[in-house]
């Protein structure tokens, strides 16, 4: 129930008429993630799939590789000031010898719904070292016309859109088996978050749980833009390719040439761009 906020509102129209009705938002909640009792960082998220979130995001900041890295996660320390408990604060316990905040770097510890990456310190920090490295292009990996499916497969399973329209998706589909490049591509996980890079964390803590990583066989399309910290994450799991509905920014597009992504912005459902590694999208060599 906390993912969607009923609120009161005045909607007000061009002809003067103001009426009063109820109106859905999207619940936004802080996150506090706590490794090995040390506070790492909080996020502003929304409520669901929490244990995906925490999972993916410590994937995405290279401090894990598997589940197995995690010993548990509890959330029964966050709590409210009349003492009821509201799963805000996530105790993660990892295995001996997976983190140390020493050799790892300093965090701010705030990081708002909207960035990904503006929590990290310094400069050097940003880039981080993948344990799924993405494999080379392979000629033919998935049909342009699947590309051009996918905001729309994307679009018609955002049911926390519908209800409030006021939160970003994140979707895995899994691209056809070599040789069917034909083929349609399928589903296997949607997110959805105030925060874009929470929507796509919940997918990658999703494929970690299910042991899926790397994810060499499967394209990451998201319903915003294509910035760095999203080609990253990508770029974490193995995904070899990132689909968004809107614009690259000029560092997403050097670092997917850098790291092997396909990077493709402005799909929406007729054309795409392919500002890095075409070659995924063609039946034979350039």
């Amino acid at each position: 129930m906390r993912r969607v906020v009923r609120s009161r509102v005045h909607r007000f129209d061009a002809s003067g008429e103001v009426r009063a009705r109820a109106d859905a938002l999207a619940g936004e909640e802080p996150l506090e993630v706590r490794l090995d009792g040390e506070q790492f960082t909080v996020t502003m998220r929304t409520p669901g799939d929490d244990v995906e979130l925490v999972a993916g995001f410590l994937l995405s900041e290279g401090v894990i590789t598997s589940m197995a890295d995690i010993v548990e996660i509890d959330f029964a320390s966050g709590l409210d000031p009349d003492g009821s408990r509201n799963y805000n604060v996530a105790a993660v316990r990892l295995q001996p010898g997976v983190w140390d905040r020493e050799t790892y770097g300093a965090r701010q510890v705030y990081t708002s719904s909207a960035c990904g990456i503006c929590g990290t310190a310094s400069i050097e920090a940003v880039r981080k070292e993948s344990a799924y490295p993405v494999t080379a292009p392979e000629p033919g990996f998935i049909n342009p016309s699947a590309v051009l499916a996918l905001p729309e497969l994307l679009r018609s399973h955002q049911s926390l859109f519908d209800a409030t329209g006021g939160v970003h998706a994140a979707a895995l589909f899994a691209a056809p088996e070599v040789g069917e490049a034909d083929g349609a591509p399928e589903l296997l996980v949607l997110r959805e978050d105030v925060g874009r890079h929470n929507a796509v964390d919940k997918v990658l803590g999703w494929a970690l749980e299910q042991k899926l990583l790397p994810a060499d066989r499967a394209v990451l399309q998201v319903s915003g833009r294509a910035s760095f910290e999203l080609v990253q994450k990508a770029a974490m799991a193995g995904i070899p390719m990132l689909s968004a509905v809107s614009a690259p920014s000029a560092l997403a597009v050097d670092l997917g040439r850098e790291l092997g992504v396909t990077v493709i912005g402005f799909n929406r459902g007729t054309t795409f761009n392919a500002y890095s590694h075409e070659l995924r999208l063609k039946e034979g060599q350039p």
